[in-house]
């Protein structure tokens, strides 16, 4: 069985194992096991019957997370994305009165439209086309974002109306338990441990039990019925002129999101040869394809998760630990209670902190900055662009503003300077549309 699964996904060739494809597998679903429970929260607000979306949720995930290992093989698991749910539930159903029925229309052509990209290669081209000391940027700037929102998670930094954000209440039993846990990992990841993160997390939600911050609320239950949301997508006008508008804005912003996502891992994981993502095309095949099925079931866009940084993190190197995090999905289905148990949130204070898969968050976020050092700093026309990404992803929250940034300000100043032959045409047209549209809108 070992030597079929190291054939299948060339696992020694990648300096791994399977132990640790599996560890590594393990640890990325138990940091973005929350998607489970936040998807049907987000997708309810629009309408939508939770107990299905949880379902819907979990299927295509594992689906997504199969297509990503056994096609690509790669470490990367996939999920709804966050922003893209509240896209679709405030801003589409809530805010402009669209059906969620139509929503998932709009879904399901945008999964289309992505397969059609991946057929003419230009999302490929698009990933390879990034500008090496850009993509430096970007690793480092989601590896601070995701460090961000971990200290959030676990109570660390909380918000201030003078200074945007202050230091937390740190002598709390939540933020003691995640302050743990995230000096479990550090000891035992300095000292060598492969499962340092996984361990850490582990000590974490031991720490909690005992001192009664989470409980155990059943291990068993059966799958909720799809039946409220399965085929339920409406496509009568879905090519109206008010309607394209929405589907380019879904591509934009899923284009740039998973994007970002897999050049942040690809540098982690040591994926990039000579500046590219190997396979990439086959990487991108997975989202479009989860993204249609997942629309047929009743969720929304489907796309790569930053959170795989923690599987990687761990050792995990080939397709065989996003089989894994796709097993899980599965398992979920089964097993929610348990998985909400680990996964879950603790409210303190009005806030929703996740004190035993926050410090795993940090710990990543940590060891994705080391990305930077590769940056040419000694010339501006580099530095500037990748400081403005790293800099801005977090300040702004949003993956693709800080992504936007950097890539408009290099061609104007390498093009300032006299070295325009070395930003690539792509560039330039990504650079024009990105700065319309923030023209524009």
């Amino acid at each position: 069985m070992l030597a079929w699964l190291d054939r299948v996904f060339h696992i020694g060739e990648n300096n791994s194992t399977v132990h640790r494809e599996v560890t590594g597998g393990l640890t990325t679903f138990l940091t973005m096991s929350y998607i489970v429970f936040v998807q049907p929260q987000v997708l309810k607000a629009a309408g939508m019957d939770y107990g299905a979306v949880f379902t819907a949720t979990c299927l295509s995930s594992a689906l997504a997370c199969f297509l990503m290992g056994i096609v690509a093989n790669y470490p990367i698991a996939q999920a709804p994305l966050m922003g893209e749910n509240f896209y679709f539930a405030y801003v589409l159903v809530l805010g402009m009165g669209v059906p969620w029925q139509k929503a998932l229309g709009l879904v399901f052509i945008s999964g289309v439209c992505f397969m059609l990209l991946n057929i003419t290669k230009l999302r490929s081209q698009l990933v390879n086309s990034i500008p090496e000391t850009l993509k430096f940027g970007i690793s480092a700037g989601i590896g601070l974002f995701i460090a961000f929102i971990g200290l959030q998670q676990a109570g660390i930094v909380v918000g201030s109306q003078g200074t945007l954000v202050q230091l937390g209440s740190i002598t709390k039993t939540p933020i003691l338990i995640s302050l743990f846990g995230l000096a479990v990992m550090s000891v035992l990841f300095a000292r060598g441990v492969k499962w340092a993160i996984l361990l850490g997390m582990g000590a974490a939600a031991l720490a909690a039990w005992i001192t009664g911050l989470i409980s155990l609320h059943g291990v068993f239950s059966l799958p909720p019925s799809m039946a409220p949301t399965f085929m339920k997508l409406d496509l009568s006008g879905i090519l109206s002129w008010d309607s394209i508008p929405i589907v380019l804005l879904f591509l934009f912003i899923t284009i740039f999101d998973t994007v970002g996502t897999l050049i942040g891992v690809g540098v982690q994981g040591g994926f990039m040869k000579d500046g590219h993502l190997p396979r990439v095309e086959r990487a991108l095949v997975s989202d479009s394809v989860a993204t249609t099925v997942g629309a047929c079931l009743g969720t929304s866009t489907v796309s790569s998760f930053i959170e795989s940084a923690t599987g990687i993190a761990q050792g995990a190197r080939t397709g065989l630990a996003a089989i894994v995090v796709g097993l899980l999905f599965l398992l979920s289905l089964f097993f929610a209670p348990l998985a909400a148990t680990v996964g879950g949130e603790v409210l303190f204070n009005g806030a929703a902190l996740h004190p035993i898969t926050a410090p795993a968050l940090i710990m990543v976020g940590a060891l994705m900055m080391g990305s930077i050092r590769h940056v040419r700093w000694n010339d501006f026309t580099d530095a500037l662009p990748a400081f403005l990404i790293v800099a801005l992803i977090p300040l702004t929250f949003n993956m693709m503003d800080g992504i936007a940034a950097g890539l408009v300000a290099y061609p104007l100043l390498k093009t300032f300077v006299g070295k325009w032959r070395e930003v690539p045409a792509l560039v330039w047209i990504l650079a024009v549309l990105l700065a319309l549209r923030y023209v524009l809108l």
